[in-house]
């Protein structure tokens, strides 16, 4: 059986995830430009990562949280 197609929605309703990492980036000094440069994927990534639209894999995931200088729990953690 084929995966479904489509963006891979994040599991946290409410976008609570996609707006600790806007906010993490932010206070980062990061644009969405500068963040996926950061990390090595499209501003489009990380506009769907905001949006709960994508859940990354634990590689980018780390990688993000790296590049925003925190910890993947305060990120995408649910008691963050």
């Amino acid at each position: 059986m084929a995966p479904p197609s489509g963006p891979v929605r994040a599991p946290e309703s409410g976008g609570a995830a996609g707006a600790r990492i806007r906010a993490a980036r932010k206070d980062a000094g990061l644009t969405q430009q500068g963040l996926s440069a950061a990390v090595g994927v499209s501003r489009q990534t990380i506009i769907a990562m905001e949006t709960g639209d994508y859940a990354p894999s634990v590689y980018l995931a780390v990688k993000t949280a790296r590049a925003l200088g925190v910890t993947v729990e305060a990120l995408w953690g649910g008691d963050a």
